[in-house]
């Protein structure tokens, strides 16, 4: 069992499996450029190819257009972060992220086998 299937239990609510370009920002650190992979209105998990992160580390993110989104870290596990929001998603703009953002992720961009 991997740090994610430890944190379903913990959840507020389940994620629904998107594909979204998202950016995140540490501070007044550069921004850096993520692909969201679930989502629900009280946090996400991104993949970060690059970068490493604590948990417990304030970020804003940006899902597509959509924020900033003030968050905290809440785990790292091999360049997947999970995120919760400081204030869960209104409905209306949750929904609108899910129909309108979430695009099929590149396995490429993942780093992930096609298999």
């Amino acid at each position: 069992m991997d740090e994610d299937d430890d944190m379903i239990g913990k959840r507020a609510e389940r994620r629904k499996t998107v594909g979204i370009q998202g950016r995140y920002r540490t501070g007044s650190g550069v921004p850096r450029d993520v692909w969201v992979t679930d989502l629900s209105k009280t946090g996400c998990r991104f993949y970060d190819k690059f970068g490493t992160m604590q948990p417990g580390k304030a970020l804003t993110l940006r899902l597509g257009p959509v924020g900033p989104i003030p968050a905290t870290v809440r785990w790292w596990n091999n360049h997947v972060n999970g995120i919760e929001f400081e204030q869960p998603l209104h409905d209306s703009v949750y929904q609108h992220i899910c129909d309108n953002l979430s695009e099929t992720p590149s396995s490429d961009l993942l780093g992930w086998d096609n298999e």
